[in-house]
């Protein structure tokens, strides 16, 4: 955060400095050596240095040093005391890791631990050896460690598309950026292939698999760039934190980036400007910013003027600058603190035409380039010339903006006269004082008049006023009255002063109203974010955040706001009621694909609404969109970033919401299985029990009472198969909660198909009943491996279908193929619901059955278990109709398979 304008440091600035001074005392120091590519003596580097350190006294002890079996790596090390590793058993074999307890017990002043991105053996304390890098700096130690560029997390996808090699050992860039010391270790490409040749990289297999894969040269060049870039980043950020913390006043410029600031002003041609800008920074390759600074008199311009002046500041964004729209009463002061701020050491400014010069500007002053070299002579200053033709940019909003400007020259004209009119009021009012007061005075009446005006009206009719006044104090007060002569010279000097005082009041009230005005705007802004932050702290509901969302952005942009929020299957929905010229299709474009659209955006510009994704840390919560009052907001960067930053917010809150769903839904559930698992507890032994006694005694009561009438043996032999379908019914309630809960294993072993069909057919009996089955297996079936018990209860539940929904005969058919092994169990019936068809697959969702309505006894557990089995086993079942002209339906089963193991019989 910049310190105030007035020059004192910002408080908050300070206090978060000393509390990131405080954990930075506290936290051991990281030096991280930096390199291109594997071989270029990064650890060759540590090492000497080490051995340097400790040869000044220092305590220093290496952690893990790889040496890639090179016998100059392994030479430094000589005298350098080691850790000793940690053995861990990995898949057969012991492999030796950095010992993390032992380190930290030991407490060296300095260690060293090579290869920040090497992934830690299982059953490490760690997956990733940089993790043991910050418990080891939390501890207070110091670290020296190596990295190659290409385990940076950020280049990985580049450093991929440029090797063709994927890296999947990665760094978090945030480790990089909180290493204290960085040094780079550089070495040319030939250099280094040299070194892989000699076989000081790799051993030579090793080597020569590098060579025509990785280690081509152009690689090395491209990644070489990249770890000097990225240093040189690092370092840009230390110049400028060095600057800010030894800095007594405003932080000077150094050019060591070679950034480039331009500023644009409302005259024509500033577009030149910033494209003449564009091309010098891509020459230069530098960084660049564009401004454009609003004094009191800019403000003032019309909106003609001002779209144009948006619009350059769009075309800028468009061609890689970062546009900023500052405030102030000078533009030199305003564009230089913003130079000193990003360490801009060069300045680009248009040159203004002569004429624009000579009309556009106080003959008095200075032009800004002599200013700005006042002010700042180590600044480096570039004037663009004016082009003898160019193309003009089309308004920045197009049509959708009214013009202002035929009202500002009658507003312009009232404020002239309303200050006319006041000077005129203070005359006649004053007139009867003359005889009661002095006229010292009555000259305080006409400069409270000159402050009135300022406040009120502005600069322009202050300066009118003052003149007014001096005049009418003259011509009414002053003797001889009625008349501009002056009896006595001194009431020139009153005259001078009187002028030149209401100047200065007008001036610097104005000022103050402006700068006023500006602070309002940004404490608006500011507390309309608060406002929204604080009740979002409190929504429980996706609707209450859509509401208050609505309600803070329209209080901040005024006209018409919807926020659009998705749904479990990420659509959109229009709202209701839907305003006139909203297009749902521009907001699913801008949700899909995380884009603005619409008004002031290059898609679909002619859309009068703007379209905002709502971009969350996880994912894109749905789209905000605004229909502002005043469209020209959209282009000005500080109302652009107050927008996108309540449309964070609300996304935040959203995704909170929504997690917050989930946990509840996951609370819900959990307390659902475990009622469920007391209800099947309660099923399995108080139920079951019960049916089996009651199946046995119906057939005790039939087998030991052969006097029974023929009524009583058929209410006997009722009750046991009601009390069989009953206990059928439980068993298949927890059979599918067990397979739901994934507490079956599957006991794989080589079956025979013919003997798991039988079995099944003999348990399916009672419901067959008397059908027929007609069983067809392919001659010589080979063994296949599932779980029998399984598979004959999904025979079982298919048979037990066809009898109740199905004709006879029942028809059962298997055979194999290369890579799978199939049955299909088909009936005579009527076939498949005809409200099923095209989505056959809703046969086997739980407790759905064929017909909603219907005589036949069941809960539509059976095709479900059957699922949950076959899937279980990595298959597949289906159901359909069977090809016309039969009828009927079929349902398939299909299992992986492999070739049966053979038997060695031996001789």
């Amino acid at each position: 955060m910049p310190p105030p304008h007035d020059g004192r440091p910002d408080p908050d600035h300070l206090l978060n400095q000393l509390r990131d001074d405080q954990a930075r005392a506290k936290r051991g120091r990281l030096r991280l050596y930096f390199g291109a590519s594997a071989g270029v003596g990064k650890t060759c580097a540590m090492l000497s240095a080490a051995q340097r350190e400790l040869a000044a006294g220092r305590d220093l002890l290496l952690g893990v040093i790889e040496t890639h079996g090179r016998p100059d790596t392994a030479a430094l090390q000589a005298g350098l005391p080691q850790l000793p590793l940690k053995a861990l058993p990995y898949r057969g074999r012991t492999l030796h890791e950095l010992d993390l307890d032992a380190a930290l017990a030991r407490q060296p002043e300095v260690l060293l631990v090579d290869e920040l991105a090497h992934s830690n053996v299982e059953g490490s304390r760690h997956p990733k050896r940089w993790q043991d890098v910050v418990e080891l700096l939390e501890a207070g130690i110091e670290v020296w460690t190596a990295l190659n560029v290409q385990h940076l997390e950020s280049l990985n996808g580049t450093v991929g598309a440029i090797t063709g090699v994927r890296v999947h050992e990665t760094v978090p860039d945030t480790l990089l950026d909180r290493a204290d010391e960085i040094i780079l270790i550089d070495v040319s490409p030939d250099e280094l292939l040299a070194r892989l040749k000699a076989g000081k990289v790799y051993r030579p297999q090793q080597a020569e698999r590098a060579a025509q894969h990785f280690f081509r040269k152009g690689n090395l060049v491209a990644l070489r760039e990249i770890a000097l870039r990225r240093t040189a980043e690092r370092v840009e950020d230390d110049v400028h934190l060095y600057r800010v913390a030894q800095a007594q006043g405003p932080a000077p410029v150094w050019n060591t980036s070679g950034a480039l600031l331009v500023g644009v002003g409302e005259h024509e041609g500033a577009e030149h400007t910033v494209r003449a800008a564009a091309r010098l920074a891509g020459q230069l390759n530098a960084r660049w910013r564009v401004a454009y600074v609003e004094t009191p008199r800019l403000q003032r311009l019309p909106s003609t003027e001002r779209d144009r002046i948006l619009a350059v500041l769009q075309l800028a964004e468009e061609m890689g600058a970062v546009p900023s729209v500052l405030t102030g009463d000078d533009i030199a002061t305003e564009l230089l603190r913003l130079a000193r701020q990003h360490n801009c050491a060069t300045l680009v400014l248009g040159r203004a035409r002569p004429s624009a010069v000579f009309f556009g500007r106080r003959w008095w002053r200075p032009r800004l380039a002599q200013q700005l070299a006042h002010a700042a002579p180590a600044l480096d200053l570039v004037e663009v010339g004016q082009p003898p033709a160019s193309r003009r940019l089309p308004p920045a909003l197009g049509p959708t903006l009214e013009d202002e400007a035929p009202h500002r020259p009658r507003k312009r004209w009232l404020r002239y006269g309303i200050a006319t009119a006041v000077s005129v009021l203070t005359a006649v009012l004053a007139t009867p004082l003359l005889g009661w007061f002095d006229l010292a005075n009555i000259v305080m009446l006409f400069l409270l008049g000159v402050v009135i005006v300022a406040v009120k009206l502005g600069r322009g009719p202050a300066a009118l006023s003052a003149v007014l006044n001096v005049a009418a104090f003259d011509y009414f007060f002053v003797p001889p009255r009625f008349s501009f002569a002056v009896s006595d010279v001194q009431y020139l000097l009153t005259f001078a002063v009187m002028l030149a005082v209401g100047l200065l009041t007008g001036q610097l009230t104005a000022g103050l109203r402006f700068q006023a005005r500006i602070m309002a705007g940004r404490e608006r802004r500011a507390r309309s974010l608060f406002e929204l932050t604080r009740d979002l702290s409190s929504a429980l509901q996706s609707q209450q955040v859509a509401e208050m969302g609505e309600a803070a952005v329209r209080a901040s942009f005024g006209g018409e706001v919807r926020i659009l929020l998705s749904d479990a299957e990420d659509r959109l929905h229009a709202p209701v009621p839907t305003p006139p010229d909203f297009d749902l299709t521009v907001a699913d474009w801008a949700f899909r694909n995380g884009q603005a659209a619409g008004l002031a955006t290059h898609t679909l510009s002619a859309n009068p609404w703007h379209y905002l994704p709502l971009k969350a840390p996880m994912r894109v919560r749905g789209v905000l969109a605004l229909r502002p009052a005043q469209a020209r907001g959209l282009l000005i960067p500080e109302q652009v970033q107050q927008l996108d930053t309540l449309a964070r917010q609300i996304a935040i809150a959203q995704e909170r919401v929504h997690y917050v769903e989930v946990a509840q839904q996951a609370v819900v559930q959990m307390e659902s299985e475990s009622l469920r698992a007391a209800l099947l507890a309660a099923i399995s032994h108080d139920v079951r029990t019960p049916l089996t006694a009651l199946i046995g005694l119906a057939d005790a009561l039939r087998n030991t009472h052969p006097a029974l009438s023929p009524e009583q043996d058929r209410l006997a032999q009722a009750m046991t198969e009601e009390a069989r379908q009953l206990h059928t019914l439980v068993s298949n309630l927890l059979d599918m909660a067990r397979l739901q809960s994934g507490a079956v294993n599957l006991r794989s072993d080589w079956q025979s198909v013919e003997e798991v069909v039988g079995g099944a057919i003999r348990q399916a009996r009672p419901a067959l009943g008397t059908r027929p089955v007609l069983v067809r297996l392919e001659p010589a079936l080979p063994l296949v491996e599932f779980d029998a018990t399984l598979i004959e209860r999904v025979l079982v539940n298919l048979l037990e279908n066809a009898a109740k929904y199905g004709q006879p005969p029942i028809e059962i058919d298997s055979g194999v193929t290369e890579a799978e092994w199939w049955l299909r169990v088909r009936d005579q019936g009527p076939g498949l619901p005809a409200a099923l068809r095209g989505r056959e697959h809703e046969l086997f969702d739980t407790f759905t059955r064929g017909e909603r309505e219907s005589a036949t006894p069941g809960m539509g557990l059976g095709l479900a278990i059957a699922r949950a089995i076959v899937e279980a086993h990595r298959g597949q079942i289906s159901a359909q109709n069977v090809p016309p002209p039969a009828q009927g339906a079929e349902f398939t089963l299909r299992l992986p398979r492999r070739a049966p193991p053979t038997l060695d019989l031996g001789e």
